[in-house]
This record gives structure tokens, C-alpha cells and sequence, in this order.
């Protein structure tokens, strides 16, 4: 496979300077200057790093949270996931929110799935997605109240329709559960009708 844009030229980064900063965003004004255009300042939001985990049973079930987020002002289902913690690698921080958040702890080890940007032209923030086989329950609520919410298996095949229904919140969610209903969990066979 060639590389389509290796003789495109490059923006050129002249710099970066930060405007605010604390634990959970940085904003910053990048001196930018795109080929054949006058030099700009772009403000980039710099936020955590973060592992989201699809724990799914032998029922072909997702382990998901329903909670509210005030943001958007909404309600609506989530796989866990949070901030990778410094020194922490991402399946470790995935299998430590899926235990904080839901009380299941999973039994084999996350495999990645696949890393991206939510929201690549302005926020600078990765998104790293596990997936794995399995889950006991380790305890009956959640350790984080902040995270609380209604802890539910859910087949993969009622996932379209919460989709339609605008009842799945946040891209990493999205991503996980669209990539295993199209691909399949890596090393095991797609199954028929997904």
C-alpha cells in the first residue's frame, strides 16, 4: 500500500502557549501556519488519556452503565472507562474502571481494540478501547459513587436499537460497540447477523 500524502506538505507548528490549565483540561493556542496560507493561532484542548473497557459475557452481553450526564443533560448507557493513571498501562486502568464502576472485575485480560480522537481537528485527547471475555462479581455497588448508575448486561443485539434511540452516550461507547458488531472480539469468529 502506497502513502497517499507523503509528498503533501506538512502545517508547519511554530509553537504553543497554554491559556488555562489544571487536573482535568488544558487549553492552548498553537501558532499554526497551513501550506500557502498566513500563519493563525488555533486554540487545541488537551485533555487525559483515557481506557474504555467492552466486557462481554458468554451470552453475548455488554456490561454498560446507565447514567445521567449533566452536560449533554441526558441519560443514557456507557461501557466504563476513565483516566489512565500516571505509570498505568491502558488494560490495567480499563480493568480498574470496569471494577470501580460496575463491582464486576474482569476474568481474562483486555485486549486492545482499537485507539483513536474523539474530536481530532480541536481536542487533543486519546481514546483507548478494550474488549474481553468474562467478568465476576466482586462486589455489590460500585467503589466510585461519583460514577454510580444502573450497572446492566445488555445483548449486543439490542445495541442498534438503544443507538436509534439516542440512548448511547459518549464515542468511545459508540466506537467499542460498533467495531465488535462489525468485526467481531479479536481472535474469535464474527457471529452471523452482526
Amino acid at each position: 500500500m502506497t502513502e497517499p500524502d507523503k509528498d503533501l506538505p506538512q502545517w508547519k507548528i511554530h509553537g504553543e502557549r497554554v491559556i488555562y490549565d489544571n487536573k482535568w483540561v488544558q487549553l492552548t493556542l498553537m501558532d499554526i501556519e497551513p501550506p500557502g496560507t498566513p500563519r493563525f493561532e488555533h486554540h487545541v484542548v488537551r485533555l487525559h488519556h483515557v481506557a474504555i473497557a467492552a466486557v462481554v459475557d458468554d451470552q453475548d452481553r455488554v456490561l454498560m452503565l446507565r447514567r445521567y450526564r449533566f452536560v449533554p443533560d441526558k441519560w443514557g448507557w456507557e461501557l466504563p472507562g476513565g483516566i489512565i493513571d500516571p505509570g498505568e498501562d491502558p488494560a490495567g486502568a480499563a480493568a480498574r474502571e470496569v471494577e470501580e464502576e460496575t463491582g464486576w472485575r474482569p476474568t481474562a485480560g483486555l485486549k486492545h481494540l482499537t485507539t483513536f480522537q474523539p474530536m481530532v481537528g480541536m481536542v487533543d485527547s486519546p481514546h483507548d478501547v478494550l474488549v474481553g471475555r468474562g467478568a465476576e462479581r466482586v462486589s455489590d455497588a460500585p467503589t466510585d459513587g461519583e460514577e454510580a448508575g444502573t450497572v446492566a448486561w445488555i445483548p449486543l443485539d439490542d445495541v442498534p436499537g438503544l443507538i436509534e434511540r439516542d440512548q448511547v452516550l459518549g464515542s468511545g461507547t459508540l466506537v467499542g460497540l460498533l467495531q465488535i458488531m462489525a468485526m467481531g472480539i479479536p481472535g474469535e469468529a464474527v457471529t452471523e447477523g452482526r
